[in-house]
């Protein structure tokens, strides 16, 4: 496979261009699953689609899913503290996340991001390292612009570490496994109990 180290280029650029340029969720995800896509033109992977579904440990997917669903509720009594800005619902509004247009994002980025991320992340660029590499770290740092100027830099940082952590986490289970079931799973369930969250809360 070629260099990977290139590879996350193109995926940081989308979500900027998305954000900052563009300003709309919908167009910053959408470009976000389509720069992945072109990366995947250039590394050519070789990682069969069925990893997705292979099985894996029961309590390596049990364990995914109800340690990740901790992230909303840890969201949830730790919104003061993050020091979520006050003008969120406005931010929120300003990219075309208000009122009904709501539910189809939640939908898709809880159930069709993760299986974009995992294979291009963990599948593709993740290592066999049982220690925290500098991919799980890339892998958390795009997460910056999306908060950006919606909390402190503290909870950014605090957001990196926890990110960071995950990406190893879900890194390891697909190591032990050879399968992305367990880290879709427990994707999925931190991606839909955050958004709900916020959603609750906006």
């Amino acid at each position: 496979m070629k260099s990977k180290w290139l590879a996350p280029i193109l995926p940081y650029l989308a979500v900027w261009a998305g954000l900052f340029i563009f300003k709309n969720a919908w167009v910053t995800l959408l470009g976000f699953h389509l720069a992945i896509l072109l990366t995947f033109v250039y590394l050519r992977p070789t990682l069969p689609l069925h990893v997705f579904f292979k099985p894996a440990k029961t309590k390596h997917v049990l364990s995914s899913i109800l340690i990740c669903s901790l992230s909303g509720l840890g969201l949830y009594f730790l919104w003061d503290v993050f020091c979520i800005a006050d003008d969120l619902h406005e931010q929120l509004a300003s990219i075309g996340l208000s009122g009904s247009t709501w539910f189809g994002f939640i939908a898709y980025f809880s159930l069709v991001n993760p299986f974009f991320e995992e294979y291009f992340w963990r599948g593709t660029l993740g290592s066999d390292s049982r220690q925290v590499t500098i991919g799980d770290l890339v892998y958390a740092g795009y997460h910056i612009q999306v908060v950006w100027n919606k909390t402190h830099l503290l909870s950014m940082l605090f957001m990196v570490f926890v990110l960071t952590s995950a990406g190893w986490f879900w890194r390891q289970l697909y190591r032990r496994d050879g399968s992305l079931l367990a880290p879709v799973l427990g994707h999925m369930a931190a991606d839909l109990s955050i958004l709900l969250v916020i959603y609750l809360r906006n």
